[in-house]
């Protein structure tokens, strides 16, 4: 499949258990107090995105999407600069409480440290 600019396909998704237990193997972490992000290099052509909100650490279902949201955008808008790895974004105590701006700047400090440690 070849890599589209600015999409986000299906294809760019981890889907199922066995991908995300993968990548919980032997994963590459860029760590915050807030968001975890964990990549492990793929075989495909393009990076794919595995996100994990917790309920237990943030309650509402509506904060819980609104993140999702917030992370499969950012995630979108630079996956055409990123190398072929899969990524999972689990959420941490905290961050219900981010404005949607300050959970984008999170996510761009770490996707910049993931993408230097996947190099």
């Amino acid at each position: 499949m070849k890599k589209t600019l600015y999409s986000f396909p299906r294809e760019s998704r981890l889907l199922t258990p066995s991908a995300f237990s993968n990548v919980f193997d032997k994963a590459i972490p860029a760590v915050s107090p807030q968001i975890t992000l964990l990549a492990r290099p793929n075989k495909l052509e393009i990076p794919r995105l595995g996100i994990t909100v917790p309920k237990k650490k943030v309650k509402l279902a509506s904060n819980r999407n609104r993140i999702k949201r917030c992370v499969r955008e950012s995630f979108r808008l630079i996956a055409h600069d990123f190398p072929n790895v899969d990524i999972i974004v689990i959420a941490k105590q905290g961050v219900g409480d981010m404005d949607n701006k300050a959970i984008f700047e999170q996510l761009e400090k770490q996707w910049r440290k993931l993408k230097k440690r996947c190099q």
